[in-house]
């Protein structure tokens, strides 16, 4: 019989994760988020003429909070996120990109780059008038 090329031999041969090395990945990465939503909150803010005082009142909160939230220094929840896009009568969008850099073992070939446009692939205002048309 032999021994050592099951599972545990496996387990043994798998690198095992720096959770500092992740938790400060993580950190990074949080604040990256929060930088992004803040300046992307306080450039639509100053297009449309929004003050910090008339969104709180559209949230229904204090302009302290306001000033809170957007300062940055907090985690940030999908309720207040969804509070702030109705009360800015905008909506976020999201994209996740890979960090790393596509090889040819890992990639898929250039004739197949971009998946076919669905509604999510669209600015809001052309899946609009794409909504519309199919009425």
């Amino acid at each position: 019989m032999v021994f050592g090329h099951g599972r545990d031999q496996q387990k043994a041969n798998k690198p095992k994760l720096d959770h500092r090395v992740v938790d400060a990945k993580v950190d990074e990465e949080m604040h990256t988020l929060v930088t992004q939503l803040t300046n992307a909150i306080t450039f639509h803010m100053r297009e449309f003429g929004i003050s910090r005082a008339d969104l709180a009142a559209r949230m229904g909160v204090s302009p302290g909070r306001v000033s809170q939230i957007l300062g940055g220094g907090e985690n940030l929840t999908l309720r207040t996120l969804a509070a702030l896009s109705t009360a800015l009568d905008a909506r976020f969008d999201f994209e996740l990109d890979s960090l790393k850099t596509p090889d040819a073992y890992t990639s898929r070939g250039e004739a197949e780059s971009a998946p076919t446009a669905n509604h999510h692939s669209f600015p809001r205002a052309q899946h609009q008038q794409s909504t519309v048309r199919r009425r």
